[in-house]
């Protein structure tokens, strides 16, 4: 049965390491090793994750399959508006309905908060995950390049969904 909760300190450590396993299945073809190690590095610091708990903005929820951590989501949500940052299923568990259950639990939020979208951004060479957000009633706002430092970019889609 699966439980979707909120991120405790002690579950940071699984969220990192299922973050790695992800990402290694997911980017390795669209992105180099580098970007995948300094984008890790950047987004799952242990530290960084845990100064996000107190901080209500910071919408963490993690999917549990028999006390083992199959998923996570993070959403940023402050004055209205709301932005999905990661949705993100260990690939032995997905389209089991765990990143339909996370997504929802991150919207319950927003729209709790006052939020009328979310916004998400997703790399344009990703066509499982893009063709998910339109099953999930996103559409593509715009195509852009972020330039995220060290000298790696961002190629994605910008997504949006009413709530």
């Amino acid at each position: 049965m699966m439980r979707i909760a909120p991120l405790a300190a002690d579950d940071i450590g699984r969220v990192v390491a299922l973050a790695r396993h992800v990402w290694q299945a997911t980017y390795a073809a669209l992105i180099s090793q580098a970007q995948i190690d300094y984008m890790l590095g950047q987004r799952y610091a242990p530290e960084a994750l845990a100064s996000q708990l107190d901080d209500p903005a910071h919408v963490w929820r993690v999917a549990w399959v028999d006390g083992q951590c199959t998923g996570f989501a993070h959403g940023i949500v402050a004055a209205g508006h709301a932005r999905l940052d990661k949705l993100y299923v260990a690939p032995a568990w997905q389209r089991r309905g765990i990143g339909a259950a996370l997504l929802a639990a991150v919207e319950g939020v927003a729209r709790a908060e006052g939020a009328q979208r979310i916004r998400l951004q997703v790399n344009r060479g990703n066509a499982q995950a893009i063709a998910a957000y339109r099953k999930y009633g996103f559409s593509v706002v715009e195509a852009r390049v972020f330039d995220i430092g060290a000298g790696f970019v961002m190629d994605d889609y910008v997504m949006e969904k009413t709530l």
